[in-house]
């Protein structure tokens, strides 16, 4: 059973929902967007909204809908023409998602991220201010991969596919679920459409070799992401905290009925505390911009302890990085011990390293806290 998160009056299991709609499910297998599909999917998530439901959506379909638009065949592959087809494809999807959700009175608003905004500090900060801005608004971010640049999208390699993307954003956000909506109830033992023994597999509690062997052979699409990348997704957003569902988006009322507490599909447990998977999250991706050695107490008020690395802790300060990077924390031994980002710049942090904290306004004629490295902006690398 997944975690009920939602408030208990609302009688939702999930509180903040992303749903990501696959190519084949907006496009019921066609080379096209069916708007009838669509329609029935934007009102599952006005009804959401109505219960008290943040709801983001994370989409595909903009390369199907550019193809169709200019009238060209399934055929050419090559990343010129399929960055030309998002391009056009990308407004007449938030066309079709701006009218439908028109109707229920909701505002909706377009999103377009890459790996780099999520991998540099700045722009994930940028991404997610703006993403929980909206909601609390009462907006629903519609969110795609910037295909027109996203140059790994459009190769179809498993870094850029919008599964993958919508892991990202779950935890961006602190979801309580992602829900990943496709033309197949869950993961199953081997492909249904050809295997008529095979079995859905309703929970998977780690995503292992043995299950990935699985979903390679258990059903693709005609989008960028099969099976595998969806599992893949779900070993990601879970590892994060959020409990991951991949279901059937054709079944009535699927998303509601999840949101609810009614099981479909196959339930990926969360397999972390949100808070610590967001913060590795968050460290996972930075390139450290520096580094500081630190004396043995510090190191066993962070390890033993796990208290916040002050100043009087830092021993030297390598490198040349800015109030805000991430920065490797080493032991006077030269091991590295921990990740995090420093609350001051390098500079700064060598007039104040090896002093107590209360003297940090009267060195540097302010302070932006007592802490060189606050515990929750921290991830220790060592056991």
């Amino acid at each position: 059973m997944a975690k009920k998160s939602g408030d208990a009056g609302s009688g939702l299991r999930y509180r903040r929902i992303v749903a990501k709609f696959g190519t084949n499910l907006l496009t019921a297998g066609s080379d096209e967007l069916d708007m009838t599909v669509m329609a029935v999917l934007v009102d599952q998530v006005a009804r959401l909204r109505q219960q008290g439901a943040q709801m983001l959506i994370v989409t595909s379909g903009a390369i199907a809908a550019g193809r169709h638009r200019l009238g060209t065949p399934r055929v050419r592959r090559d990343i010129p023409q399929r960055q030309v087809f998002a391009a056009v494809g990308q407004s007449h999807l938030m066309q079709f998602y701006d009218e439908l959700f028109r109707r229920h009175d909701i505002v909706v608003a377009q999103s377009l991220l890459t790996r780099h905004d999520l991998s540099d500090r700045q722009g994930y900060l940028n991404a997610r201010n703006t993403l929980l801005a909206l909601i609390e608004l009462g907006v629903v971010p519609i969110i795609n991969e910037n295909d027109t640049v996203a140059t790994d999208e459009i190769r179809e390699t498993v870094i850029g596919d919008n599964d993958t993307l919508s892991a990202l954003v779950a935890n961006l956000v602190d979801a309580d679920a992602l829900v990943i909506l496709t033309d197949i109830d869950g993961l199953y033992t081997a492909d249904p459409r050809h295997n008529p023994g095979a079995e859905r597999i309703a929970r998977v509690d780690n995503v292992d070799a043995g299950i990935e062997a699985i979903a390679g052979s258990a059903g693709t699409s005609r989008g960028v992401g099969g099976m595998l990348t969806k599992v893949r997704a779900a070993a990601l957003a879970t590892s994060s905290g959020v409990d991951v569902i991949i279901t059937d988006g054709r079944k009535p009322n699927v998303l509601t009925a999840i949101a609810g507490g009614i099981d479909h599909g196959t339930l990926f447990p969360a397999r972390a505390d949100r808070q610590e998977g967001r913060r590795r999250y968050l460290l996972s991706g930075l390139s450290a911009r520096g580094s500081v050695v630190i004396d043995a107490g510090a190191t066993r008020a962070l390890c033993a302890e796990g208290r916040s690395l002050l100043p009087a802790g830092v021993s030297e300060v390598q490198g040349a990085f800015e109030r805000g990077d991430a920065i490797d924390i080493l032991s006077g031994e030269g091991t590295r011990i921990a990740r995090g980002i420093s609350n001051y710049g390098a500079a700064d942090l060598r007039r104040i390293s090896g002093i107590r904290s209360d003297r940090i306004a009267g060195v540097l004629g302010y302070e932006y806290g007592s802490e060189a490295v606050h515990r929750n902006n921290l991830v220790l690398l060592t056991p």
